[in-house]
């Protein structure tokens, strides 16, 4: 509920629009928030599960459906660092140190300003391995709460803000018990794309976005297993 999937959703549409090609990736077990992410790239979206598989096979899955694409959008999964355990086995945060992937966090700001970058700079310290490299402030109330929370941010965390989303009137992907409703299911799937793709580039920093995945340096990777499909 943090807005993860709007800002995936936001990002692939908006690079998308720009003649980019993406090829969008779900921690998972997932197909719901998968089958967006495949309608918003107009590519196949593939799952990658550390509790399923192991991770010689998630970097040969990545590596192998990325292929000569412009870039991969990976959506993470809960927060940051839950698991199945204390240790956060399986978290979004070891499968981020796995592909040696930077992370863009997306933090709901509702009813905090400077505990925002108290939550912040938690998450960086927690683990040091995991590559914090941007977050976007969700649930934005106006103009003097984004302004404090950003200054706030820039004191004591030395993260870019690459995002600011006021709270959002519309409802652009309807939910139910189970999380989203499924894209097959929704009335206006390319509509709601669209608005997902209006949202990322009037809040975000696309490219500055797209500066910080450049920048990764190549996956180091062994002999590679055949790519699973």
């Amino acid at each position: 509920g943090a807005g993860k999937t709007l800002v995936s959703l936001g990002i692939i549409a908006a690079w998308k629009k720009q003649g980019q090609s993406i090829v969008p990736y779900k921690k998972g077990p997932d197909y719901i928030d998968a089958g967006w992410l495949s309608s918003a790239a107009e590519h196949a979206c593939f799952n990658l599960d550390p509790f399923l598989i192991t991770k010689e096979k998630i970097i040969s899955s990545f590596v192998g459906h990325y292929g000569k694409a412009d870039c991969a959008v990976i959506e993470g999964n809960r927060g940051l660092y839950d698991g199945m355990d204390a240790a956060g086995t399986y978290s979004t945060a070891e499968l981020s140190k796995t592909l040696q992937a930077p992370v863009i966090l997306v933090l709901d700001c509702t009813k905090v300003t400077r505990t925002a970058a108290a939550m912040l700079l938690g998450m960086l310290k927690f683990d040091p391995k995991v590559k914090i490299s941007g977050v976007v402030l969700n649930q934005i109330a106006g103009k003097r709460h984004e302004k404090v929370i950003r200054e706030a941010i820039a004191k004591y965390c030395k993260v870019p803000v690459v995002g600011a989303i006021p709270k959002l009137r519309g409802e652009q992907l309807s939910e139910r018990h189970m999380g989203l409703t499924p894209f097959q299911e929704h009335p206006e799937v390319k509509k709601a794309i669209a608005a997902c793709a209006d949202i990322a580039e009037k809040y975000l920093d696309l490219s500055f976005i797209l500066k910080i995945a450049k920048a990764v340096a190549p996956l180091q990777t062994g002999p590679l297993a055949p790519c699973p499909l």
